[in-house]
């Protein structure tokens, strides 16, 4: 007995690099292996995609730039002033810092999983200059280096 109700499924086929085919629907492989190019998807489908050549890939790589550094940043400030006589408030947002943190932290590393080489090295190179200018010590003042004072609002970031 047939139990398909006269529904065939489409013809597969495989597209080299780009994906299968299914029909006229495309479905896009992921990589597996770090490559290099500007013919990526990286945090949503489609995006960057082939629009105006290389112009939205380099929009792309600036996004995922700014948003390591952000999270360095964000790791490294002192929103909240210390000292405050409302902790409750004080706390939720700490909490609400932390989640915005850790947010795009994986926003990060969900680009990362991409694969593509370009995006792998502007994410090490927004963390980079983040922590260069927010967390290391070239642009702080002895003073600060010695006081055991806390220099964050947040702990500092676990994997």
């Amino acid at each position: 007995m047939n139990h398909d109700h006269g529904m065939a499924a489409p013809p597969l086929s495989m597209n080299g690099t780009s994906g299968m085919h299914y029909g006229k629907k495309m479905m896009m492989m992921m990589h597996m292996t770090f490559f290099w190019g500007n013919d990526a998807e990286i945090l949503f489908s489609g995006w960057p995609g082939r629009r105006l050549g290389g112009g939205m890939y380099a929009l792309a790589l600036t996004f995922i730039f700014f948003l390591a550094f952000l999270v360095e940043w964000i790791s490294h400030s002192r929103l909240i002033k210390p000292g405050g006589a409302h902790n409750v408030w004080a706390g939720v947002v700490q909490s609400l810092l932390h989640a915005v943190r850790v947010g795009l932290a994986y926003l990060v590393m969900l680009a990362v999983m991409s694969f593509n080489g370009g995006v792998f090295l502007m994410a090490i190179a927004g963390h980079m200059l983040g922590f260069l200018l927010f967390g290391s010590r070239v642009f702080k003042r002895n003073m600060d280096i010695l006081s055991s004072e806390k220099t964050s609002d947040l702990p500092p970031m676990s994997c």
